[in-house]
């Protein structure tokens, strides 16, 4: 598959080599999200070789799933957990709770797995319980001072929902419901040095607006400025959308706060000729290249913005659909798209 082809070229000049045979240790931060949703995916044993095989050193998982934890025990994976959606009601009620969850689903993990984060909620805001963040967060925060882990990180994930204004970047705002949250959570985030997690798919804006947004535009393969944003010139949409994320950041208190893209990817099928193992491949393969580049974006010129590929495998428990082919692998651990 080319999009990992390139993922390996790029880490071959960083890794140092694996005390057994075969592996490398990754010091990129290249991430790929670990979804669950399909009946015949390889065991959490065979998920964590194959990650090694290619040398990819990051892995978000959506929720604290024990078989996943379980393999990812002295891998040298860096390991971004998220509490589910459905959880954080319960979880907001007290610091109690909130230790119950690390003392279950953390703390046991903490001499053998890497944390770099922690994610409160994914795409919860704006809506009536995205309000059960801030105080999951802060009791999450709490634990982690207590314990001196500093180098875990609490976040959340926002996607391109939350934002009221997205063009041009500069004019990037959060709509009212999620600027009402995001005024407390952002400030917390700029205090302890965390980064906000945003969703960032140009795919969705392409297929849903051919008139408008190109395919080159799409797919970090315009030669040109397509947008020109006073002083600012985009080539892609990608920078287009992390920075008008960052410009609304800034309009609630979040100035100093870095972002992770917590997800972006392009589907290999379901929605006809705009979704082919061609496009999917050009897109992730260009998107490794932006990202480990560290050219930032043009708002944040030499940033490295860290990244999550979505996802790595093609999930058929998922919606029909474009949803079900994200992956860069099939569930037989064969790549989607063809190496060379």
């Amino acid at each position: 598959m080319a999009v990992l082809h390139w993922v390996a070229i790029i880490l071959s000049f960083v890794a140092a080599s694996h005390n057994r045979i075969g592996l490398v240790e990754a010091s990129i931060d290249i991430g790929v999200c670990y979804g669950m949703l399909g009946n015949d995916l390889p065991s959490p044993t065979q998920v964590v070789n194959l990650y090694k095989t290619y040398g990819i050193g990051k892995m978000r998982l959506f929720d604290p799933n024990p078989e996943a934890l379980q393999a990812l025990r002295g891998s040298q994976i860096d390991v971004s957990i998220g509490i589910r959606n459905e959880d954080l009601p319960s979880l907001a009620v007290s610091q109690d709770a909130v230790n119950s969850w690390f003392a279950t689903h953390v703390e046991p993990y903490l001499n053998d797995i890497v944390f770099n984060h922690i994610t409160v909620g994914n795409e919860i805001i704006p809506g009536s319980s995205g309000n059960y963040v801030l105080p999951v967060m802060q009791y999450l925060q709490k634990i982690l001072d207590d314990r001196s882990l500093a180098g875990i990180k609490v976040t959340t994930v926002v996607s391109g929902a939350a934002l009221g204004v997205s063009y041009p970047p500069s004019s990037g705002a959060f709509t009212l419901e999620a600027s009402s949250t995001m005024s407390g959570i952002l400030p917390l985030l700029a205090q302890r040095g965390s980064p906000l997690m945003i969703n960032v798919y140009p795919y969705f804006a392409y297929a849903s607006d051919l008139v408008n947004v190109h395919l080159d535009y799409a797919q970090f393969t315009a030669t040109s400025p397509v947008v020109q944003d006073g002083t600012l010139s985009y080539y892609n949409l990608f920078d287009a959308t992390v920075d008008a994320f960052i410009a609304a950041m800034e309009k609630v208190g979040g100035a100093n706060v870095d972002v992770v893209v917590s997800e972006s990817g392009w589907p290999s099928d379901g929605n006809g000729d705009f979704t082919t193992p061609e496009f999917a491949g050009t897109y992730n393969r260009n998107l490794l290249k932006h990202v480990t580049s560290r050219a930032g974006t043009p708002k944040r010129p030499g940033a490295y913005i860290e990244a999550y590929i979505f996802a790595m495998f093609n999930e058929n428990q998922k919606p029909d659909g474009v949803e079900q082919h994200f992956g860069l692998f099939h569930p037989n651990m064969k790549p989607v798209y063809p190496v060379f």
